[in-house]
């Protein structure tokens, strides 16, 4: 938001919507606002000037539509993002499983699964 002639508190980064000066998107931010968070406590956890939280909290207010349009594109890529990498080291996981034991680590993973049963048990 400009104004007085300042430079902009949100700009547009490779990551979309940005505080300026930091790595913090208006997405980040969107999390906290749609979990009620007061902009105060935003602004303590995030580490922003009352000027940044004041512009962003007034550019939310003024663009809402279009950062709801574009967080939600956010959230749909970061949900596929993220199955893609489970389902990849899932799969990763279960070959390294089936791998046999190196030569001269049976005692410790001995040692680990006792720990482990020994913990199941508590």
């Amino acid at each position: 938001m400009r104004d007085n002639g300042r430079q902009p508190t949100v700009v547009r980064t490779e990551q979309g919507l940005s505080v300026a000066g930091t790595r913090i998107t208006l997405y980040d931010i969107m999390d906290y606002v749609r979990a009620d968070w007061p902009p105060t406590l935003i602004r303590q956890w995030l580490n922003l000037s009352q000027r940044q939280i004041t512009d962003v909290m007034a550019y939310l207010k003024a663009h809402r539509d279009e950062v709801e349009a574009e967080y939600e594109q956010v959230l749909k890529q970061a949900k596929a993002n993220r199955e893609y990498w489970e389902a990849r080291n899932r799969e990763r996981l279960s070959r390294i499983a089936q791998l046999p034991p190196k030569p001269g680590q049976e005692a410790a993973i001995a040692k680990l699964r006792a720990r482990k049963a020994e913990l199941l048990r508590s």
